[in-house]
């Protein structure tokens, strides 16, 4: 039986360190790090995510702002705040809720943030940077993925890793940081041919597709390190991830719960790149 992988616990030692870490540096500067989430339109699950954003900066003692707009909220409009949050000292962060309504051009909205303030790290000088290893910020998810890891001394170097999904949030990303970690990495997406050839000789599993139950036991090696990144909703309405975590359970020597796994860390990860654009902003 695999050893299950507590994002949760591992979640609350980081906040605890980013809590005094942040009290530390707000002490010696006097600068408090700052957070400015904005929100259009009313999608429930956004709604809660932003939620969440705002619990986690005060668990952590930061100072935040949740801008809520109407879903009618014009491109002009959502970019005039977008400038006056850059411009704004007390905010070192700046993150839009996606989805935005489909009116409104989403990587316009990311490139007029300042990629210094882009805590999310989508920003094109941000995403190069994570490509060459120059970085200051990472995205939040694949952060959470590798933290997790490092929590339960699993070292990818020199390992087989297949990530599994080719999204710009988490897949791709995903597998520039385990090449930095030194892994050797396949990325498999809808196209891959001979999938479970693939996944049976990886050594760590990364799925980040959004497909319930996908990961079957028989598609991956006795012993596999198996991280699920996806949240879906089974038959019976219940959250799960893309692993069939019951059937490889018995068969990997870690895995992640969904939800509990990596869920949980990617709001510390916000935190810890909020912190981190506090720090970078008194460099200059």
């Amino acid at each position: 039986m695999a050893t299950i992988i507590d994002g949760k616990l591992v979640t609350a030692k980081i906040r605890e360190e980013i809590k005094n870490e942040s009290a530390a540096f707000e002490k010696e500067t006097g600068v408090k790090p700052g957070l400015a989430v904005i929100i259009v339109g009313d999608d429930p699950a956004s709604q809660v995510y932003v939620r969440n954003k705002g619990k986690a900066c005060e668990e952590v003692g930061f100072y935040s702002e949740i801008h809520r707009l109407p879903e009618e909220t014009t491109e002009e409009e959502l970019l005039s705040l977008v400038h006056s949050l850059n411009e704004n000292e007390k905010i070192h962060g700046i993150l839009v809720q996606s989805p935005l309504p489909k009116h409104l051009d989403e990587a316009l909205i990311v490139n007029n943030i300042r990629y210094e303030k882009d805590v999310d790290a989508f920003h094109p000088v941000n995403v190069g940077k994570i490509m060459i290893g120059d970085y200051n910020f990472l995205p939040c998810t694949p952060a959470g993925v590798m933290e997790l890891l490092k929590a339960y001394d699993i070292n990818v170097c020199g390992k087989e890793v297949a990530v599994v999904g080719r999204s710009n949030i988490v897949g791709k990303p995903q597998a520039m940081l385990m090449l930095h970690a030194n892994a050797t990495v396949t990325i498999c997406h809808s196209r891959t041919k001979n999938l479970s050839e693939v996944l049976n000789r990886a050594d760590v599993v990364v799925m980040a597709i959004g497909k319930a139950k996908f990961l079957k036991a028989d598609m991956i090696k006795e012993g596999a390190v198996v991280i699920d990144v996806g949240m879906n909703r089974d038959e019976n309405g219940k959250l799960c991830g893309d692993i069939d975590f019951e059937e490889c359970e018995k068969k990997a020597s870690y895995i992640t719960p969904v939800p509990g796994g990596v869920g949980p860390m990617t709001i510390t990860m916000l935190m810890k790149n909020t912190l981190t654009a506090a720090k970078t902003s008194l460099e200059k």
